[in-house]
């Protein structure tokens, strides 16, 4: 089997890709400009050089067909695109383009060739907006509340609308939040795990945050990516989410991580209201009961694993991979 990761640099694209290897599968992953883009995600996980990789323009119909043309992929996974919902306030154009062109090319390119490529696309539980006590299902109404969340709720429907009207294989992973020490530092749970790490090392830093009470669904990235191969193994092409079902608020997250490494948070962190988002999910909690029922997925790690791992990630090495694809790679995914 050939599977095509299109935005691969980054976290979900790293994982995805050590799975896909340990599977059997030949890999293929594209960043925009495959030459000067770093994989440092790839170089921590110890797989670059099991990968192949390609330049590929989201936003170019050509680019993106010559790739699939030149790999041959048995399945395609979308999870490229501008990733931050707090950037997408500042560049709602591109947000909007590198999601929507992208995953537009990549069903248009699949439909032209003909093949019975499988495809997957990287949703959002943002797509939903605030979800109620039980958690957002899968056919709960969309209400975003980011131009993040509005691309890739446009994106579902791109996807929706291929599989209804040309018959491909195409479904959407509708993700809570995953985390995990490949996060970028400009996601604020890699922030608060990344500082307090340094605090309890002698750093007089202090942690700057946002709005402390909205409330996430946080999970482990590499158990998710698990969701996203399962998704495209399951017979019928359709959509699930996948989220832990259960919710935290952000304040109990920065507790949490600075408990674990037997600080008080209080003593070393500040609020800032210019950190606020002009418009903001006060609770996001997904209800993977469709993803347990019928792909056997349930999420194992909760919160407090998850910053234990992530605590633990940051102390024990790999600082050298501070994930540059935040400067390199992030960027390249990006489409202008």
């Amino acid at each position: 089997m050939r599977a095509l990761i299109c935005g691969i640099s980054g976290q979900d694209g790293a994982y995805l890709a050590q799975l896909l290897l340990e599977k059997g599968y030949a890999v293929v992953g594209t960043s925009r400009d495959a030459q000067t883009c770093s994989f440092s995600a790839l170089r921590r996980l110890g797989i670059l050089e099991q990968v192949q990789l390609e330049s590929m323009a989201s936003h170019d119909f050509r680019s993106v067909l010559q790739v699939l043309r030149k790999s041959e992929p048995d399945e395609i996974y979308n999870l490229s695109g501008q990733s931050s919902v707090g950037l997408s306030f500042g560049q709602p154009v591109e947000t909007l383009d590198s999601h929507i062109a992208a995953t537009l090319n990549m069903l248009e390119s699949i439909r032209f060739l003909g093949k019975p490529i499988r495809f997957y696309n990287a949703g959002s539980g943002e797509c939903y907006g605030n979800t109620d006590a039980g958690g957002a299902v899968e056919d709960s109404s969309f209400r975003p509340r980011s131009p993040y969340g509005v691309a890739k709720s446009a994106a579902y429907w791109l996807v929706t609308n291929y599989r209804e009207a040309y018959r491909v294989h195409a479904t959407t992973g509708i993700l809570f939040n995953h985390e995990s020490p490949l996060r970028p530092s400009r996601f604020v749970t890699r922030k608060i795990v990344s500082t307090a790490c340094r605090i309890s090392r002698g750093s007089k830093e202090k942690l700057t945050l946002g709005d402390l009470r909205i409330r996430r669904d946080w999970g482990w990235a590499p158990e998710y990516v698990e969701a996203m191969w399962k998704i495209v193994q399951y017979e019928v092409p359709t959509d699930f989410i996948i989220a832990t079902g259960v919710s935290h608020s952000l304040e109990d997250f920065v507790r949490e991580t600075f408990a674990t490494l037997d600080l008080d948070w209080h003593d070393h962190a500040t609020i800032c209201e210019d950190l606020y988002r002009p418009a903001e999910i006060s609770e996001g909690k997904g209800n993977a009961a469709k993803a347990e029922r019928l792909l056997g997925w349930k999420a194992k790690a909760h919160m407090k694993e998850v910053i234990s791992m992530m605590v633990q990630g940051e102390l024990h090495g790999n600082e050298h991979s501070r994930v540059e694809t935040e400067h390199n790679c992030q960027i390249a995914e990006r489409q202008p």
